[in-house]
C-alpha cells in the first residue's frame, strides 16, 4: 500500500528517485518497528531528555534511525505521564539503529559521553529524577565490554572533575514513546530551542568537556 502511495506521489520525479525512495522503505520500516534491518545493529542510551539525545545521534554519519522511548522499568506499556513521575523505574532513552560498516559502537559511545554530564547522579542538566539518569543499555556482551572499557578509560583520564554516575545495564524491553516525542527538535524547533537553552545543556557540556 505504501509503495503504491509513493509511486503516485513521485510520478513527477525521475524514475531513479522513485527507485531510491522505494528501496529505503524496508530499512526505515524495520527501524521504526525497533528491529534492525539486515546488516544493521541497535544501541540504546539514556542521557536525560530524549529529545536532545535523539538530535545528537541523528547527526552521526552511519546512524540509520533514532526512536525515543522508555526502558528499564517495571510497568508494561508505560505512558509519558507515568514515566515522568519517576515511579515506574523507566528511563527516557533513545534507541539507535546504525550501520556498523559506517560507524562503530565505540564511536557511538563517544557521542553518548560527549552529550551527557557523567558526574550528575539521578538526572541530567535541569531534569532531575531517575527517569533522566545517564545509562548505557547493552544488547550483547560485545557492547557491554566496550561500554565498560569506555567508562574505565574516562575514570582513568578524568577529563572532568567529579565521579562518574553513568550506569551500564543489560537492555530490557523497549517501549517507543508517543508520536509527538519523535523528532521533537524537528517538529517544534522554537520550543525545543527554548527548552534546550533554558535547561543549560550546552553550557554545562562545554564546562564538563572543556570545549568552546
Amino acid at each position: 500500500m505504501m509503495s503504491m502511495i509513493l509511486k503516485t506521489i513521485f510520478q513527477s520525479f525521475s524514475p531513479r528517485l522513485v527507485i531510491l525512495a522505494l528501496a529505503c522503505l524496508p530499512l526505515f520500516a524495520q527501524a521504526q518497528a525497533g528491529k534492525p534491518a539486515a546488516g544493521a545493529a541497535v544501541a540504546t542510551f539514556g542521557g536525560g531528555c530524549f529529545w536532545c539525545v535523539e538530535e545528537a545521534f541523528d547527526k552521526v554519519p552511519g546512524v540509520i534511525a533514532t526512536i525515543s522511548g522508555y526502558m528499564g522499568g517495571k510497568t508494561k506499556n508505560p505512558t509519558y505521564q507515568q514515566v515522568s513521575t519517576g515511579t515506574t523505574g523507566h528511563n527516557e532513552v533513545v534507541q539507535v539503529t546504525y550501520d556498523p560498516a559506517k560507524v562503530s559502537y565505540a564511536q557511538l559511545l563517544d557521542t553518548f559521553w560527549r552529550n551527557i554530564d557523567p558526574t550528575q547522579a539521578n538526572g541530567q542538566f535541569c531534569d532531575s529524577g531517575p527517569q533522566y539518569r545517564s545509562e548505557i543499555f547493552f544488547h550483547d556482551d560485545g557492547q557491554r565490554k566496550l561500554a565498560e572499557a569506555s567508562k574505565a578509560a574516562l575514570l582513568k583520564s578524568k577529563p572532568f572533575t567529579g565521579d562518574i554516575h553513568t550506569l551500564i545495564t543489560r537492555a530490557a524491553e523497549f517501549y517507543p514513546a508517543e508520536e509527538y516525542h519523535q523528532d521533537y527538535y524537528k517538529k517544534n524547533p522554537v520550543r525545543y530551542s527554548y527548552y534546550k537553552s533554558g535547561c543549560g545543556r550546552e553550557a554545562r557540556l562545554r564546562e564538563v568537556w572543556k570545549t568552546r
